[in-house]
Parts: structure tokens; sequence; C-alpha cells
């Protein structure tokens, strides 16, 4: 049976040149990177180093802002729990849309340790309100505060604007983290232009392997932080523990793939989802999409979210599967089947129509193409029927 995978957003199929360098790395680089009196440890921290030179490269930033880690859940508990025990921020501003790797940590960190926490008003497309978010940062001026946001929303794909909350954030002295997972690898950012001080990436979100990601913290503020995992010296003392070289050299590989074709890529990723736009609503005439996912400038090309007018059936998304399409109604973070996600519920104030639809979240990869599309047509119609 012909298959189409449609959640790219959840997690990208590895490359084949990704897995090539890994397995050499596997077979030939049998040294832990720290045993550096040998020439076996002195070639995996060769590895090691290289691999962030690259990666920093890419992204135009300083080798010694890149922190690796087991994937962007913990690069982003990294951030934001650092910057309540070190650099002594007392507020958090951020918003009800962002990932559960950042809603949750500040919900834990605001009752442990008595941070103050506001939340940016959205309306029903899932748009930040500039306005409301000044409001907040001028009366909170007398507190260190961080905000978080994220670039592209993993769910309705929303992309921030991005000047305008560093300018923000710049006005009123506050320390800006932004959840770059869905953007690092897909679409080209650089550090140098953007005043971020902290950001995340995930390597299994831009074809690379589970389980290795980075943090990018501003080297001004790298200095002040102090060891988020105890033990060694590893990641500047910042995360002890020895570091995952095969997983660390795939990263870079994907990540150098990545930018070698992205504007190949986003052209293709773009065409994808403008056809697939078109042909749901052929089927679906009143098709309602979810935040700003159907836009092609104001989200990213590679997630398109919408409604699927179906009285609760919980097991749509299974029953997709089995007709051979691979979708999601959400982050795989929050995958609870009976649960909507707390993004769509954030932005869809008409709870009668929750009621009579079901999310439905389609992302696009590089190896997709308008076959997959139709594969997914033709299952939503015999569904329909």
């Amino acid at each position: 049976m012909k298959r189409a995978y449609l959640d790219n957003a959840a997690s990208t199929p590895i490359r084949n040149e990704v897995l090539k360098v890994m397995i050499d790395t596997f077979k030939y680089s049998l040294g832990n990177p720290s045993s550096v009196q040998h020439s076996y440890g002195r070639e995996a921290r060769s590895i090691l180093e290289e691999s962030r030179i690259s990666i920093a490269k890419r992204i135009k930033a300083s080798p010694s802002e890149i922190i690796f880690t087991s994937g962007g859940t913990e690069a982003n508990n990294l951030i934001l729990k650092s910057s309540i025990l070190d650099l002594g921020i007392k507020h958090i501003l951020t918003s009800k849309i962002e990932h559960l790797s950042v809603l949750q940590t500040v919900l834990d960190l605001s009752i442990r340790y008595k941070i103050s926490v506001n939340f940016v008003s959205i309306n029903d497309k899932g748009t930040l309100d500039f306005n409301n978010m000044e409001e907040i940062l001028k009366k909170n001026m007398h507190k260190k505060t961080l905000v978080s946001l994220m670039y592209a929303n993993n769910e309705i794909g929303n992309l921030l604007d991005i000047d305008k909350a560093i300018f923000l954030c710049k006005k009123y002295n506050a320390y800006f983290h932004s959840d770059t997972i869905q953007i690092i690898g897909n679409y080209p950012i650089e550090m140098d232009k953007f005043s971020f001080d902290f950001a995340t990436a995930s390597a299994h979100k831009f074809y690379g392997p589970k389980g290795i990601g980075f943090a990018f913290i501003r080297k001004n503020i790298l200095k002040k932080i102090k060891p988020f995992i105890s033990g060694g010296i590893q990641e500047y003392g910042i995360r002890s523990g020895t570091e995952n070289i095969h997983g660390i050299a795939g990263l870079s590989e994907a990540l150098r793939l990545s930018y070698c074709h992205s504007s190949n890529y986003i052209k293709k990723l773009k065409n994808l989802k403008f056809y697939c736009i078109s042909e749901l609503k052929k089927i679906i005439p009143d098709i309602v999409f979810n935040g700003l996912s159907y836009h092609l400038d104001k989200s990213i090309p590679s997630i398109l979210n919408f409604l699927y007018p179906t009285k609760k059936d919980h097991l749509l998304y299974f029953h997709l599967d089995l007709m051979g399409v691979s979708v999601s109604k959400g982050s795989s973070c929050n995958s609870s089947i009976k649960k909507v996600s707390h993004v769509i519920q954030s932005i869809t104030y008409d709870k009668y129509l929750l009621n009579q639809t079901m999310p439905i979240r389609v992302s696009f990869g590089i190896f997709n193409e308008k076959q997959d599309i139709d594969l997914l047509i033709k299952a939503l119609q015999e569904i329909r029927r």
C-alpha cells in the first residue's frame, strides 16, 4: 500500500548522507572526547569541535555559543531554568500557544521560585498583540524579565514578527528567548543579525537524528550560567556527561545539507502547501484553517492546520493511518487522543465549532510530493462518505 508521511513537524526522516556520517562515527570514533591524552580521544574531540564550528558557521554564531543537549525540550529547560537561577529573572512574559516544554516549565518555575508570569494577548488567528506586550513590559520594568516566544508555532505555523518582539525587549531591557525548533535547519537564520539572547534547535526536525539538539546562548550571558547538569567539564561545564558524538556529527551534517539547498526546499514546500490548500477547498468549500497556516507569507510553508468537519471522531487519525496517510492533530508532545491541544483551544473562540470538527495538522517535508497530498484528499473524501 502506498503511504504518505505528512507529520514532518513531529519528526522528519533521516537523510541517507546523515546516516552514513553517523555510522562512520560509530565505527571509527572509539574514544571519549574528554580523553585528550591519546589519539582516540583527540579524534573524538576533533569531531565534536568541528561539528560545533560547522553549526555555528551556518547560523552565524560563535562556536562557544553552542551547547549540545538531548534535544529541543532539554534546551528550552536549560535556558528557562538557568535564567531564573543564574540571571536573577523575576518575571516571565510568554504566550498561551507556546510548546509545552516552555509552558509547563514556566508554570513549574513560577510555583517553585515565586516568579510572576504574564501571557501576551492573542487573537483568533494566533497573532500576538504587541501593544499588550509593551503594556506588560512597561508595567514590570522594575523586575528582571525574560520574554519567551516561539519564532514559528509548531501547530499552526504562525511566524512571529521577530523584529517587533526584539525591539520591545531591547526597549524595556528584557532578555529574549525564542523556541526556534521549527526554524533552525529548515529556514535560514542569522544570529549575528537578530538580537536573540537564547534560541533552541533539535536535529530530528531537519532530517537528522532524534535525541540531539542544542541551545544557543549569547556569549556575554554564557559566562554567567552555572552547571545545568553537574559532574564534569563537558559543554563549558554547563552540561556534564560524555557527549553524543555520533548524534552531534549527524546534527552537523543535517544542518549543512539543509543550508546547501534551502531556497529550493522552501520553494518546494510552498508549492506543496498551496496545492494542498487548493485541493482541500475543493472537497470542503467552507473549510476553516487554524491560525495563519493558510497564509504563505505569515506562516512557515511546512505546516497547514485546519478543522475537519466531523463530529468528535477521535479515531479519525487512525482511520487516515489505515488508509496510508500519516498526519496528526498537533504537537506530538501533547498527543492525548481525546483532548484538543492547548493551541487550538486558545485560538478557537467558537466552542460549538470545536465540538463539530477535528483539527488536522498536515506538515510537509522535502521528501513529499503532490501524490502524497492526493492520497490525503482521497482518504478524507472516503471518510466523509
